[in-house]
């Protein structure tokens, strides 16, 4: 198998009532215990990788990476390119192999946030390519993109049908409450907000900023049609919190391949909670 879109599993997805998940990955050792723990469980799974991961990490390397994982299991994975707002950069990525990727132009005025996205549709069009965009801005802070809670604001649902419509997205990311990275307190989510966007647009929807949130609300906002969940922020936590357990025991560590361990094995921990939290476990 090879790595492919979205488009096939998302839909999957949306019929059979449940969500995949999208974890960001950095580097190998979280790419495999994505795959690994993904394989184990049976789900298909969605690599995100932000522009700053894949610039980091390497555009090839990290597509390179992905091809093996794909080829090395027999479930499905996609390698996502997220939150870009670099049209040049995001079309590159499209033209040496990534099959899956998101415009984030929600910063802009709704008129130049479909003018984007359509470039993008059409260029990803000719290469069998889904197109993720965003409408609405979530609070918080993605990689370079920073939005203050002030500035943050909800999904419209009937400008969500023309934002589909016009642009013709494969999926689309909505903002009903949730923001990047972690939070003060608990969110609260506008699930009738959500529904009236389900009623109204027939393409899969997409949950930005899960970690942190109640296991319980992602679960509803599941059962009222989002299709995908990213998570990241609770990822990168685990990693850390397991490296930083090793060097306490072993200050005097310097093997990669010894302290990047325990790392792996507090996110794998994760990574299988958010699969059973999206009921994608045996779907693959």
């Amino acid at each position: 198998m090879s790595i492919i879109s979205t488009k096939d599993m998302l839909l999957n997805a949306k019929k059979g009532k449940y969500s995949v998940p999208a974890f960001n990955i950095h580097n190998l050792e979280t790419l495999q215990v994505v795959v690994e723990t993904a394989n184990e469980l049976n789900s298909p799974v969605i690599l995100a990788a932000t522009p700053g991961t894949v610039k980091y990490a390497g555009m090839d390397y990290l597509l390179e990476m992905g091809r093996v994982a794909s080829k090395k299991y027999d479930i499905p994975i996609a390698l996502h390119l997220d939150h870009s707002t670099d049209l040049d950069y995001i079309k590159k990525c499209i033209d040496i192999g990534y099959k899956s990727v998101m415009i984030d132009a929600s910063f802009d005025p709704f008129e130049e946030n479909i003018k984007k996205v359509k470039e993008i549709v059409d260029y990803a069009k000719k290469k069998n390519v889904t197109v993720e965009a965003e409408l609405g801005k979530l609070g918080g802070q993605e990689d370079d993109i920073k939005v203050d809670e002030k500035e943050a604001m909800l999904t419209n649902p009937e400008s969500a049908v023309e934002f589909v419509k016009r642009t013709g997205i494969d999926s689309l990311a909505v903002a009903i409450g949730t923001a990047h990275g972690l939070y003060k307190s608990e969110p609260i989510l506008d699930f009738d907000r959500l529904s009236k966007i389900k009623e109204k647009v027939d393409v899969p929807l997409v949950l930005h900023g899960a970690s942190g949130v109640a296991v319980e609300s992602v679960k509803k906002s599941i059962e009222l049609g989002i299709c995908k969940v990213n998570i990241a922020t609770e990822l990168k936590i685990a990693f850390s919190i397991g490296v930083k357990k090793y060097f306490k025991l072993n200050p005097d560590a310097n093997d990669p391949r010894k302290y990047l361990k325990p790392g792996k094995k507090e996110m794998a921990k994760v990574v299988a909670e958010k699969i059973k939290m999206c009921n994608s476990q045996n779907k693959a």
